[in-house]
């Protein structure tokens, strides 16, 4: 399972169905102790298979609990079991390793485990979940998780999933995070701080935040409108798909918000107590349908989260009494206009998947589609959309064909020009 855009990343041969990991980590030292026993079914007779793992020590490799000869280089866990795995046969390997956990190179900055002053934080979009955990580090390949961390008594740590136990003993505490649904390896996360955790709403989807103390009241307001937010896209798109939702404000500088499953990451710099950066609360949140639940099959998709995502910020500001989606895509569309009409949207490349174009197009093409198949088929065709792939994934050809489903005349013209073609098309009236 490789990836053209991403060749280096992701695994061939099998499949995983569950995470189990057990972390230590010192804060001082920032070093970390792990055991991962990851659950996988194997494709074909594997005589070896290999795991995404960055620069650790590693101690151990049982495959089905016997030992296993490994080798590890490059970035790659090559192991090779003591008898090969059938076809079709369920497995598990476990992995125990220790090391300081560096944030992997790339051409978008160093992702991953980020070493903080007093704590850690982890941003792996999209290449950058081996810094911290082997993994099969493909968005294809999703799989449950229970992630527990260990960490001293005075730090609060976040994870993806539900909270299932947290037990202290002598001066560290061990906090358990149980995700049951599908999540790939670049949106697992662990955030470790001095957090203070406050309820934003309750209710049928619970909704927390863990915060610095010192950003108390402006989080309470700048995150204050997002249980509307919440009930807003629920009509929109459907049901939310987690159990919970949680944002983590770190104390740094962040560039920009980062989403995980079930949660999302702001940095400081995203709180101003004037509710200055909502539409990027919109835009996290629109995540967790659009790019969380349904995960795209390969990253030229990427249109299907950011373009998602971008235009969720508009629905919000029209359902919310602000501008209507349609002055947010005029204006887009002018700023587009000025610059290079060298994109094309479904697949863009390696080197401009994160391309503010990407975003913008991807928006202004679900706009030019809303236009012109009307708000109810537009709407029922989002809520199908994130029914129909629930905890799925996706692919661009996928989207199109179920909403020509929705449309009683052809869309091929609209598709061709807006995500195909380089040059930027008129807006439909």
């Amino acid at each position: 399972m490789n990836d053209p855009y991403l060749p280096r990343s992701g695994n061939a041969g099998y499949r995983t169905t569950h995470y189990d990991l057990d972390l230590h980590y010192r804060t001082g030292a920032g070093r970390l102790a792990g055991r991962a026993t990851i659950s996988a079914t194997a494709d074909r007779v594997l005589a070896e298979f290999s795991l995404d793992l960055g620069m650790f020590r590693v101690d151990q490799v049982l495959v089905d609990g016997a030992a296993a000869r490994y080798s590890h280089r490059a970035g790659k866990l090559r192991i090779r079991p003591a008898t090969p795995l059938p076809a079709g046969a369920p497995f598990t390997v476990t992995v125990r390793y220790a090391g300081a956990p560096r944030p992997i190179p790339s051409r978008w900055g160093d992702l991953g485990w980020e070493r903080l002053d007093d704590g850690a934080l982890v941003a792996s979009q999209p290449t950058g979940a081996p810094s911290w955990f082997p993994c099969n580090d493909h968005p294809a390949d999703k799989a449950s998780y229970r992630i527990a961390v260990t960490a001293k008594s005075r730090y609060t740590v976040i994870a993806n999933g539900t909270l299932a136990s947290r037990e202290a003993a002598a001066n560290t505490t061990t906090w358990v995070y149980e995700q049951p649904a599908p999540m790939p390896s670049y949106l697992a996360t662990v955030q470790i701080g001095h957090y203070r955790l406050v309820d934003l709403a309750a209710g049928p989807i619970p909704q927390r935040a863990a915060l610095p103390p010192r950003l108390h009241t402006q989080v309470r307001n700048d995150f204050g409108r997002q249980p509307e937010m919440m009930t807003a896209f629920e009509r929109l798109f459907g049901p939310y798909p987690f159990s919970e939702y949680a944002v983590v404000v770190v104390d740094e500088t962040l560039e920009v918000p980062v989403e995980a499953h079930g949660l999302s990451i702001f940095g400081a710099n995203h709180v101003d107590g004037r509710r200055g950066f909502e539409r990027l609360v919109a835009h996290e949140l629109a995540h967790q349908w659009f790019g969380n639940s349904l995960t795209v099959a390969q990253w030229r998709h990427i249109w299907l989260n950011e373009g998602f995502a971008k235009y969720a910020e508009w629905l919000w500001s029209e359902s919310s009494g602000g501008e209507p989606a349609a002055a947010h895509a005029a204006r887009s569309r002018m700023v587009l206009a000025a610059q290079p009409q060298d994109l094309r949207v479904a697949d863009p490349g390696v080197r401009r998947m994160f391309d503010d174009r990407v975003y913008q197009r991807g928006a202004l093409t679900l706009h030019a589609l809303r236009v012109l198949i009307g708000d109810a088929a537009f709407f029922a065709l989002l809520r199908e959309w994130t029914a129909v792939n629930r905890h799925g994934t996706v692919t661009t050809e996928a989207f199109t064909a179920l909403a020509q489903r929705h449309a009683a005349r052809s869309l091929d013209g609209l598709f061709a020009a807006w995500l195909y073609g380089p040059a930027l098309p008129a807006l439909p009236s």
